[in-house]
């Protein structure tokens, strides 16, 4: 069966022009060169190495489509245009809109390049043609697969100015590649991945209980870290890896590690 639905919470940016796949390697945490084989996942960060925007890396034509959240979208467009400067290449959005899907792919879509057990991603020109020769996909059963595969949401677990891509599993999900050279950023996640061990990380828990994205979690009474995303008795948190032993409570949820699920 081939499903989908048309992602309302997702909006596209195009880059093109001679110089597209040139301005955005020298600003993106992956190597734009991945292009040449489909899809790229990526971030751009801070100078001082701090997520600001992740995003899909569409190859399209001369051009480059940018999947990125819809209430992110007007800010990257605003950044992309400081790095400009001189660089030959178009900034703006794209009016296509995103469908996400599962089962096999039709002509034209792509995989998800950060897991392919997240299915895959198109972008027609006619949204209303494509998705009358799909089944409907449920939205929240989407989400409940992302959940289960540990892969980190836009504005929930992935926070402007504050997460560190590294902790938030991108080397995992094939968000950033330590060869390409500079890009915004690099220096610090070089020396994250090269000169420290990582102490605090996005893990995969099981819940028992109710508690809202947010809620903080204890460990013995201390703080351990942070609960974010929960479905189906699955979640993500953000913790200390020398608290996050045993049993853990967020509000009046019970939590346990899951580690069998940590590497997807």
């Amino acid at each position: 069966m081939t499903a989908g639905f048309r992602a309302t919470d997702r909006s596209l940016v195009r880059v093109s022009g001679p110089e597209a796949r040139e301005f955005l390697q020298g600003l993106v945490s992956n190597d734009v060169r991945g292009l040449d084989v489909g899809p790229v996942y990526a971030a751009l960060l801070s100078p001082q190495g701090k997520y600001l925007f992740d995003f899909l890396l569409i190859p399209d034509g001369e051009g480059v489509l940018l999947d990125v959240k819809a209430d992110r979208a007007a800010a990257l467009l605003q950044r992309l245009g400081m790095y400009r400067l001189r660089a030959k290449v178009t900034i703006g959005p794209d009016p296509r809109v995103v469908v996400v899907g599962e089962g096999a792919p039709p002509d034209g879509a792509f995989p998800d390049p950060r897991d392919p057990r997240l299915g895959w991603r198109a972008y027609p020109d006619d949204a209303e043609r494509f998705l009358a020769g799909l089944d409907a996909l449920d939205p929240a059963a989407h989400e409940a697969r992302r959940v289960a595969l540990a892969v980190p949401e836009t504005g929930i677990e992935l926070r402007p100015d504050d997460s560190y891509i590294l902790e938030m599993g991108f080397e995992r999900l094939h968000g950033v590649d330590f060869r390409k050279g500079c890009y915004v950023g690099q220096e610090v996640t070089a020396r994250m991945k090269h000169k420290t061990e990582l102490r605090k990380g996005l893990v995969a828990v099981r819940v028992e209980g109710e508690a809202p994205p947010g809620t903080e979690i204890l460990a013995g009474g201390k703080p351990a870290g942070t609960l974010f995303s929960v479905a189906d008795g699955h979640g993500l948190a953000h913790l200390r890896f020398d608290r996050a032993e045993g049993e853990l409570s967020a509000g009046t949820a019970r939590v346990f590690r899951d580690e069998g699920r940590d590497g997807g």
